[in-house]
């Protein structure tokens, strides 16, 4: 029976394989679903000449796509190598091994002060903060804790993003100075009988500044999960109200109000919890303009991993914090002090133009894609692609994409068929917005670029998922 079965799916692979085969693009579009759905579609070869296009030069809304505009340029500008130095300044002097004076926090931007590249270590960094403290002879910290957020302007988030995103970890603030993606990361268990409360817990665990309204039922194990969470603009109240079928546990990570004093507020919380200070101030100073640091020492500092590895990050994860963190990072190293959204956004625009992107046909709002009022071309994103195969940073940006069926955002699409492990390629969502853009080898050794758009499609996603292995299917037959 077990060998029948065999049999059967691969006669029905050739099938599909010489079915497909035997169509041109414009006939398998016809074919598919979603077709309220506006669609685009380029593909370049090997020498950069286009293989497929289908409304190449149609604007279209990239969603996460977008990434790859401004992380080949962060690339680009700032080198692989690059790395963020975040340190701790004492005015003040060390008295009996208690350090009496002013703490300065520093912030240069580091999106990565969290345990996603730390083995979930969320204390990594603060744990080496207080190891310097000990090498320097501090064992109690008696002053202020004051934070420096200069290094960006005091725009929050980008233009175009919606309050309905700001509850979520997707939709954080952008500070300089950032802890665990400036988000909590809740638990909730629906560990109790029907009709009662889920338990819920949280991390880190010094987030206690957050007021958690918890609303939520347990409903019979029969029904769907329905979930309901919102943070109260400007404010850390969050209403949970979502209905969980008993037994069941969600873990979501919520946004938190106030990036600075969620980071100085978890590590006096720290500090305190190691015996480094007794006591926890009520306000937290934050200076807006550059101090001058030429008469403080440096007690403790921190330097990031490579650029080359944050990127990794932002691109397999579709990770919008750290893109907005190096969009304005890249603004602040290219074009001054403090660093903005817009400065980040001309000089993405730049450096594409120095691709041979036109730049007419691209509208950036933000640089993850998230924002309403974004626009491009498929045309435009293969030719960035195409671009850069022959940039110095190739090897990094390539290896940023993920992989299909292996890792990142694609880990769990393309298994089981050709197409696994020879397509690395940007997803992209928002709703009604799919997209694919990247590089693929095809069934003849070949390595093509595509960029692949389903806008304003209606239903769920999936089936535009499979309508898009389909026409990656068609491709990696053809060529």
């Amino acid at each position: 029976m077990r060998l029948l079965r065999t049999l059967v799916l691969i006669f029905f692979s050739f099938i599909v394989s010489v079915s497909l085969s035997a169509q041109d693009l414009e006939q398998l579009l016809e074919t598919l679903p979603n077709q309220e759905a506006f669609w685009s579609l380029t593909v370049l070869d090997e020498s950069g000449n286009k293989l497929e296009n289908f409304n190449s030069d149609k604007l279209i809304i990239p969603a996460s796509n977008q990434k790859l505009y401004t992380l080949a340029a962060v690339l680009d500008r700032l080198g692989s190598d690059f790395r963020y130095t975040t340190n701790i300044y004492g005015d003040g002097e060390l008295v009996d091994s208690t350090w009496q004076g002013y703490l300065t926090i520093k912030g240069s931007g580091d999106p990565s002060i969290s345990g996603f590249l730390y083995d979930g270590d969320q204390d990594y960094v603060f744990n080496s903060f207080v190891s310097q403290f000990f090498d320097f002879g501090i064992k109690v910290i008696n002053g202020e804790i004051q934070s420096d957020i200069s290094y960006f302007d005091d725009e929050i988030y980008p233009k175009g993003w919606s309050w309905e995103d700001l509850s979520f970890y997707y939709g954080v603030e952008i500070s300089p100075l950032s802890f665990n993606n400036n988000a909590i990361d809740l638990t909730v268990n629906a560990d109790n009988g029907v009709g009662e409360k889920p338990s819920i817990s949280w991390l880190p665990k010094y987030a206690a500044f957050a007021e958690f309204i918890n609303e939520q039922k347990i409903s019979p194990r029969s029904n769907d999960y329905d979930e309901y969470y919102r943070r109260y603009p400007g404010s850390n109240r969050i209403l949970l109200r979502s209905s969980l079928p008993e037994g069941y546990i969600e873990k979501e990570s919520l946004s938190i109000s106030g990036a600075e004093h969620f980071f100085v507020g978890s590590f006096e919380s720290f500090l305190i919890n190691e015996g480094y200070r007794t006591r926890s101030q009520e306000v937290f100073e934050f200076e807006l303009t550059p101090k001058n640091y030429d008469e403080d020492i440096i007690l403790a500092s921190h330097s990031s991993k490579p650029l080359s590895e944050l990127i990794k990050w932002a691109n397999k994860e579709s990770d919008n914090f750290y893109t907005e963190m190096m969009l304005k990072t890249l603004a602040a190293e290219e074009q001054g002090i403090p660093g903005t959204f817009e400065n980040g956004i001309k000089e993405v625009r730049t450096f594409l133009t120095e691709q041979g992107v036109d730049t007419n046909l691209v509208k950036m709002n933000d640089g993850s894609g998230l924002a309403m009022g974004n626009y491009t071309t498929t045309g435009n994103i293969s030719t960035l692609l195409y671009s850069m195969k022959s940039h110095n940073e190739w090897d990094v940006f390539y290896d940023s994409f993920p992989v299909a069926g292996i890792d990142g955002s694609i880990a769990h699409r393309f298994k089981g068929t050709e197409l696994y492990n020879n397509i690395r390629a940007k997803t992209g969502y928002v709703s009604g917005v799919r997209t694919l853009s990247g590089y693929m080898t095809t069934r003849s050794g070949k390595q093509i670029v595509f960029s692949l758009a389903t806008n304003h499609f209606a239903g769920k996603v999936r089936s535009v998922d499979n309508s898009h292995q389909q026409i990656l299917q068609y491709l990696y037959e053809k060529y």
